[in-house]
């Protein structure tokens, strides 16, 4: 199975054009008032931009105007001005009817090159099998939150109770892996990078979260791996809004992709 079956992106006819039924398991929010998660509606254009130019994704920003509820339907046009030999500029608009949702630039491509390294280092933690479980604070159902399994590595997160001060570096470490055995791959590790909010509370030392504004994401080298270890940073918060990055390694420290994005800061009762 591959992470682009984490959502049921289906194409068309036309190869520049792609659409997603909105269904509980992709979304977030109340039982009354579900969503399209925003990681989702990211990784859907990046699936749709790799299937149609044939090329990875180098680097992807998205920019959330609306939101998109179920059951309707997102279609996700995709359109290429600029193609060289060895990467694409696109773009991928995702609408429902006439309403867009969410805009999506970036590069595809890649070029023939030996040199890999990377100098950001996996901070030092226990292996997930040992971090404490956390259960997203809005509890049980089927929407997006019970199929993705996390665990707490460093920091506060999902219903632990608010406190104190915050985390004096405003840094939160999760341990992330989807459930149901999906690969992790440019889709999943996008779904994954729109997890910075869920690091408000704990930075704050309040009962907190957040609804992005944007998402900017940057792969380096995708590896096989089970678990993701995502290392978010929420590097300030003032007049209403907020700003986080987060690093995505796999379990043997490989860097895989940084991810930032804003977001309006929610304090919750």
């Amino acid at each position: 199975m591959t992470a682009q079956l984490f959502f049921d992106l289906k194409p068309t006819h036309n190869p520049h054009r792609w659409y997603l039924p909105l269904t509980p398991d992709v979304c977030v929010g109340s039982r009354d008032n579900l969503f399209m998660f925003g990681g989702v509606g990211m990784a859907s254009a990046i699936v749709a931009l790799e299937r149609t130019c044939g090329r990875p994704v180098i680097w992807a920003t998205a920019q959330y105007l609306s939101y998109a509820r179920p059951p309707s339907v997102v279609d996700l046009d995709v359109w290429t001005p600029a193609t060289g030999k060895y990467n694409t500029q696109a773009r991928v608009i995702s609408h429902v009817g006439d309403k867009e949702i969410l805009t999506v630039n970036a590069a595809l491509g890649s070029r023939p090159s030996d040199l890999s390294r990377q100098w950001l280092a996996m901070p030092q933690v226990e292996a997930p099998e040992t971090c404490a479980p956390a259960d997203h604070w809005r509890g049980g159902g089927d929407d997006l939150h019970s199929r993705i399994e996390v665990r707490v590595a460093k920091g506060r997160y999902g219903g632990a109770e608010a406190g104190g001060d915050g985390e004096a570096d405003g840094r939160l470490l999760l341990w992330i892996r989807p459930r149901d055995g999906v690969a992790i791959d440019a889709g999943m590790l996008a779904i994954m990078a729109d997890f910075i909010p869920g690091a408000v509370g704990n930075a704050l030392g309040l009962n907190a979260g957040g609804n992005s504004l944007d998402n900017t994401i940057r792969y380096r080298r995708i590896v096989p791996t089970d678990w993701v270890l995502c290392d978010i940073r929420i590097i300030g918060v003032y007049g209403g809004f907020g700003h986080g990055d987060m690093s995505l390694f796999a379990q043997d420290g490989e860097l895989m992709a940084t991810a930032s994005q804003s977001l309006i800061v929610r304090v919750r009762d």
